[in-house]
């Protein structure tokens, strides 16, 4: 964690000098907005498939990911051929757009685009310009709904729901806009869209999210990144060692190491800078012990597939959903039949 996002969390008093530059910010960015959806129309070949933007108002992770993979599980239980379209941060192909599927490199798509393409089986394309990333997705396949991994801000692209996500954790740190705070747009802005959810109970009360519907992300199993083998989560799984060496390069890393507390083993942590590309040498430097478990979550192990060894695991888990949320947004999908 940067020292400017430390201070976000801690919500330091110095921050205020920042406040300035924070509303300049916001004029900006509301101006680039107004400006963006004055031109923001439907692709010509779209037909009326709706587009679904599932994004935030503040940076880092808030839930996108796993948002994304149960709402494409349960499109394609209702019947619908969903698809996906993403910026593919962290990723660095050589062309785009880029169609994403189990034969791509996770260093090309991005970690979070290529455990989509994985988990969900849908059609899933890249591309920093998310309108180039649309286009392609209707050129090459047939699809009748489209989610986009985050875009809140990408005004230039047409969208017909918007679902923001909270970190129930961290919810809105100072409640300032970049740079004195966390926020890439106001609290207000979340009035604006048609769903808003919470990943994870909210710490505090807060007027802004009396409507949202709360996700919660449940540990299922621990899957061995090297043999497949599966163990349940509950009890002691591990029959090496006696410390939990957890490995992370998250938004908020403190909900996955919360997750690991309850576990009868010592925990040590090992924090990287989001959507970090591992390699060998980095457990290495951190002197990680590979007579003791290493623990990471699904979208990280993407990354160390590679270079595995046999005490690497990662964390599997369940994602449900608020059932009067998806009935809404169903219904609501249905409308553009």
């Amino acid at each position: 964690m940067s020292f400017l996002e430390k201070a976000w969390v801690k919500k330091a008093g110095w921050l205020i000098l920042l406040w300035p530059v924070s509303v300049v910010f916001q004029i900006l960015a509301k101006a680039r907005r107004k400006k963006q959806q004055s031109v923001s129309a439907a692709p010509a070949d779209s037909g009326k498939v709706p587009l679904l933007v599932i994004g935030n108002i503040s940076i880092g992770g808030t839930g996108k990911t796993p948002l994304i993979i149960a709402l494409s599980s349960l499109l394609k239980e209702a019947g619908f051929t969903p698809g996906v379209i993403s910026r593919g941060y962290g990723g660095t192909a050589a062309n785009y757009p880029m169609q994403v599927d189990e034969f791509s490199k996770v260093s090309e798509s991005g970690d979070e685009a290529f455990l989509i393409a994985e988990k969900t089986g849908c059609p899933v394309v890249v591309d920093p310009d998310r309108c180039m990333a649309l286009k392609c997705l209707h050129e090459n396949f047939k699809v009748d709904v489209v989610l986009s991994d985050d875009g809140l801000q990408h005004y230039n692209l047409h969208r017909d729901i918007e679902i923001a996500v909270v970190d129930g954790q961290r919810l809105f740190g100072n409640g300032f806009c970049l740079p004195a705070g966390p926020l890439r747009e106001p609290i207000s802005r979340l009035k604006e869209v048609d769903h808003l959810v919470m990943n994870g109970p909210a710490a505090e009360e807060l007027e802004s999210l009396k409507a949202a519907s709360i996700m919660e992300l449940k540990p299922r199993s621990l899957v061995n990144l090297h043999s497949g083998e599966k163990r349940p989560f509950s009890g002691a799984p591990f029959n090496i060692g006696n410390t939990i060496q957890a490995i992370s390069a998250l938004g908020n890393p403190q909900r996955f190491y919360d997750s690991l507390a309850g576990l009868p083993y010592q925990l040590e942590t090992y924090s990287f800078p989001d959507h970090h590309a591992f390699s060998p040498s980095d457990f290495e430097q951190r002197g990680i012990d590979e007579h003791q478990p290493v623990v990471m979550t699904e979208k990280d192990a993407v990354k160390c597939r590679e270079f595995t060894r046999p005490n690497y695991w990662y964390l599997a888990v369940d994602i449900k959903l608020d059932d009067k949320f998806t009935e809404q947004l169903i219904k609501q999908i249905k409308q553009f039949g």
